[in-house]
Formats: C-alpha cells, sequence, structure tokens
C-alpha cells in the first residue's frame, strides 16, 4: 500500500504536468486569433516565424505554390516541333507522340523556329508522370513547362491522359495523303527515264611477265 507521502507527490506532479500542458494549449489558441504569414523558406529565421494558424482552408485559400514546382504538364502547341525528344527522354513512357510530317514549312514557332511536322497525336499520362522535369529541360523551344496546378485529382484515371493535339481526323488523314503523294513524286523523279547508258569499260591490265632471280654467286 503507497503511503500519504507517495500519493500527494504524484497528485502534484499530475497536477503540474497537467497545468503545464493546459498552458501550451491556451497559449497557441490564444495565436491562432491570426493566421500565419508565408514566409520564404530559405529565409534563415523561417522556423522561428510560426506564430497563428499553419493550416489553411482549402480549396478556398491556398499556399503561394513557388515558381520552380514541379506539377502538371502543359504543352503548347504552337510552339512544338513535335521533335520527340520528350517523349525518348522520359524514363516512364508518359508521352505518347504520334508525327506526320509535312512536305513544305507551314508556319514557325514564336521563336522562329520552322515547323515541319504535324503531331496527330500528342497525349501526356499524368497518372504515369513521375514529375521529374527531364521532358522540359530537353525541349528545344520551351513549349513543355510545368504548370502550378497540382491539384488534378479525378474519380477516372483515364483523365490523367491528357491530349494536347489539334487536328482532326480528317485533317490528319489529308495530311497523311499529302505526305504520300510528295513520297510518291519523289521517288519518280529520281526514276531515270530513256535507255540507261551502259557501264564504262574497265581497262584490261596484262598481267607483267616473271623475271627469273639471279642466279647466286658459288662459294669456291
Amino acid at each position: 500500500m503507497a503511503s500519504p507521502r507517495s500519493y500527494f507527490t504524484h497528485f502534484f506532479s499530475a497536477t503540474a504536468t497537467l497545468a503545464h500542458g493546459l498552458s501550451l494549449t491556451w497559449r497557441q489558441l490564444w495565436k491562432s486569433r491570426k493566421s500565419n504569414p508565408h514566409f520564404n523558406i530559405r529565409e534563415s529565421n523561417y522556423f522561428e516565424q510560426t506564430d497563428g494558424i499553419a493550416t489553411v482552408t482549402y480549396p478556398h485559400v491556398q499556399i503561394p505554390v513557388p515558381d520552380v514546382g514541379r506539377y502538371q504538364l502543359h504543352n503548347e502547341m504552337d510552339d512544338c516541333i513535335v521533335c520527340d525528344k520528350c517523349a525518348q527522354v522520359c524514363p516512364v513512357d508518359c508521352i505518347e507522340i504520334e508525327p506526320v510530317k509535312s512536305p513544305e514549312e507551314f508556319g514557325r514557332t514564336s521563336d522562329g523556329t520552322p515547323k515541319r511536322i504535324y503531331a496527330a497525336t500528342f497525349n501526356i499520362d499524368m497518372g504515369k508522370c513521375c514529375f521529374c522535369g527531364l521532358c522540359t529541360t530537353v525541349c528545344p523551344t520551351e513549349c513543355l513547362t510545368m504548370t502550378k496546378e497540382y491539384d488534378f485529382s479525378t474519380f477516372d484515371i483515364r483523365h490523367h491522359n491528357i491530349p494536347f493535339a489539334t487536328l482532326t481526323q480528317p485533317e490528319i488523314e489529308a495530311r497523311k495523303d499529302a505526305w504520300a503523294r510528295h513520297e510518291t513524286e519523289k521517288a519518280a523523279s529520281k526514276t531515270v527515264v530513256g535507255p540507261s547508258r551502259p557501264a564504262a569499260a574497265k581497262p584490261q591490265v596484262k598481267p607483267r611477265p616473271m623475271i627469273p632471280p639471279a642466279n647466286p654467286p658459288h662459294d669456291e
């Protein structure tokens, strides 16, 4: 059986611990009258400036997204030259491209790069994307970028496969037919018209006669 002294010792210890915990709770409750302002994480005293409410009422209030954040991909098709570099460098194969060549230049990007390939298909599956940013690094016209949109949740994962190509199916067929005609005309122009010239005969070289070696001197 515990002694009365031990009993009161535990009682006062529990009371002091409870008072300390409640003081922290009331102190934080008093500070939560205001919201916690957003500071740059590069500041040396970033973790010391946390007085107030740290959470926000999302989606009505959102924390500012950094400019270097890696979130949903977007492709500006007007500046895309369909070079296929982004699909080749992607480690998870989330970019699907079907190119259609054009017989001639049909436009230029904002930086003056000529456009000679149409995009019949340009899909990015954000459900597979690992947000590495390699595709945006190799893009020569900087048409592929990562936006600040980070909330693109959906009930159907197929909605994460985002199409960017703007051509309709009749337009795609017309572009393919134009390229096929161009290839046919190009092959026909290379065909030689009329009888072909006989190949020039190579001059015959007569074999040189074998000269017997001189008799070596005999030793006496």
